[in-house]
């Protein structure tokens, strides 16, 4: 197993899985009717999937125009209190088709708000794309139309995911297991 850091990490997905997924889920949204496609990718740990994915769609035949929207979903330590704006887009989305793409699904708050704003501002349609799905802390209903992988109830780093801003940089998606 790696050791980064000093911690030892456990591969969950590789990079050879990671690739062949996104181009596969890249043909599955450029399989459907797109009108004005703009992709929001809401930072920040999805930015090592996005830049795969919009890569995977440009290969897949789709020209879309790319956004970046930073949200929060806490306030001061670790108590929810909704979930702010930290940085919006810049684009009007109304008429348009809009993939939002976010590294994991998990309680959900996140992407249903920022769905939610989509269509409030006018979106035709607006569908999501995770790299992981995480439905065992999933918070009502909510479902990504397009999923890289079912996730484990696991703490996950890695391929733009991090603790404490570490591990992003690794090319897979891992565990952290311990002290090497």
């Amino acid at each position: 197993m790696p050791v980064v850091r000093g911690k030892i990490i456990e591969p969950l997905f590789s990079p050879e899985e990671i690739a062949e997924r996104n181009q596969t889920m890249a043909a599955q949204i450029a399989a459907s009717p797109k009108k004005d496609l703009l992709v929001i990718s809401i930072l920040k740990g999805s930015f090592i999937f996005a830049a795969d994915l919009i890569r995977a769609l440009h290969a897949a035949g789709l020209e879309p125009e790319v956004e970046f929207i930073t949200l929060s979903s806490y306030g001061k330590g670790t108590t929810s209190q909704g979930v702010k704006i930290i940085k919006d887009i810049d684009s009007d989305v109304r008429g348009r088709d809009v993939l939002l793409i976010d590294d994991i699904l998990e309680s959900g708050r996140t992407l249903r708000f920022a769905r939610d704003l989509m269509y409030e501002r006018g979106a035709s349609h607006v569908d999501i794309a995770v790299l992981l799905d995480k439905r065992s802390r999933r918070e009502g209903s909510l479902d990504a139309e397009y999923v890289g992988f079912e996730c484990p109830d696991y703490f996950v780093v890695g391929y733009g995911m991090d603790v404490a801003y570490a591990f992003r940089e690794l090319p897979f998606v891992g565990v952290v297991k311990g002290d090497a």
